[in-house]
């Protein structure tokens, strides 16, 4: 009697698990296997390998910064300097922190000031950009005191874990955005009785995060198999942004009280250092907070040639893209100087920045892009003429 025997197992050549101990096992052409658990952990040790590279930060100098910054956004020249500056000066005291170990360089914060479509996140986001470091955007008005429905300060950090793909270390050297800073000022300088959640007291809780301290974080913030648990805000630049309404008045009420008096023009074009931490804690911020944005940097409202140049000439622009779309469809889009006087001037009336660009932009293209064809090829010429005469039949039709 003959007995047939056994296969032998299929096993691992890295770990020696053989095939019913793990889910799957990749064969070479040299007659070795490697486990599904082996390549998890191979591709770990590489993203680790990686992220230790990443984690090297390039600082360009400021004037390189500036250079890149002038690439994406037109004027705003004092703003700019401001920003590479600080962000210069930030990421060289992360890179060389122990260069001497007497002095303790401290974080400089940033406050941006400007009306609304001026860039304040396009600026943060072009700098995350240049630096190649994890970022994302807060809205300061959907924070809460913590206890309180909503979301806590601490939800900014596991967002920024999120973008760092749970990197600890490369988190703790991105940036941080916090849109609509002044939506969470106090209403008077008199501290209100009732507990404030969404005003004074998230400005409280936001002090230790933006100074710089450890924080204990959820466990269900922290990704599985990760530790994660304490995150280090001290090396997190963080960049506030608001409109600031009413500060011009603040600042020209402060000024009417010592000789003479500004033009409300003049107010209107104040610069960054005509604004004084008196002015920001009266208009609500609790000086604090305004202690820990030392770097401040005002923005202006775009006039009409600005918003062209926006349009045609920043690296990534509106117009650009557009026909980077209609190219997709074979259609060759001649988008006309004088029509993007007249986008400008419509987005002006809007009062919303650049911001309205697209949304004027969207509404002129819609037709045309509904109107596409699986054998459309030809050229889509876009003038004055054509946007008014289509403004008066719009209007005849309403």
């Amino acid at each position: 009697m003959t007995y047939k025997q056994d296969k032998a197992p299929v096993i691992c050549s890295f770990c020696y698990k053989d095939q019913n101990c793990v889910e799957k096992l990749i064969a070479a052409p040299s007659s070795a296997f490697i486990c599904n658990e082996c390549v998890d952990l191979c591709t770990k040790m590489i993203d680790k390998y990686k992220n230790s590279v990443e984690d090297n930060i390039e600082v360009p100098l400021p004037y390189k910064i500036k250079q890149i910054l002038d690439e994406y956004i037109i004027g705003q020249e004092e703003a700019k300097k401001i920003l590479s500056v600080a962000v210069f000066n930030h990421y060289k005291r992360i890179t060389n922190n122990n260069i001497n170990d007497d002095i303790e360089i401290e974080k400089s914060n940033i406050l941006l000031i400007g009306p609304t479509g001026s860039g304040k996140t396009f600026f943060a986001k072009i700098l995350a950009k240049i630096l190649n470091v994890p970022f994302i955007i807060a809205d300061a008005t959907s924070l809460t005191e913590a206890g309180y429905v909503g979301e806590d300060v601490e939800s900014m950090l596991h967002k920024l874990l999120q973008s760092a793909d749970y990197n600890l270390d490369s988190a703790q050297k991105g940036i941080i955005y916090i849109d609509e800073i002044d939506k969470i000022a106090k209403t008077s300088e008199n501290r209100s009785i009732s507990r404030d959640v969404s005003g004074e007291g998230v400005q409280q809780a936001l002090l230790k995060l933006i100074e710089g301290s450890s924080i204990s974080l959820p466990q269900k913030m922290q990704k599985k198999g990760q530790d994660n648990s304490i995150m280090n805000t001290k090396d997190i630049l963080f960049i506030c942004g608001g409109a600031f309404s009413g500060l011009d008045e603040i600042i020209k009420e402060s000024d009417s009280s010592k000789i003479g008096f500004k033009s409300e023009a003049i107010i209107n074009e104040s610069k960054s250092q005509d604004i004084d931490i008196k002015h920001l804690v009266k208009f609500g911020l609790i000086p604090e907070l305004v202690g820990r944005l030392p770097v401040l940097a005002k923005l202006h409202k775009f006039d009409k040639e600005a918003l062209i140049m926006i349009m045609r000439d920043t690296k990534n622009s509106i117009i650009k893209q557009y026909s980077s779309l209609f190219s997709l469809s074979n259609i060759k889009l001649n988008f006309t100087e004088d029509a993007m006087e007249f986008v400008a001037e419509e987005s002006m009336k809007r009062n919303t920045g650049a911001r309205s660009l697209k949304s004027v932009l969207e509404q002129i293209f819609l037709e045309h892009f509904f109107a596409l064809r699986e054998d459309s090829k030809h050229e889509l010429l876009i003038n004055r003429d054509y946007l008014e005469s289509n403004k008066k039949a719009k209007k005849a039709n309403n």
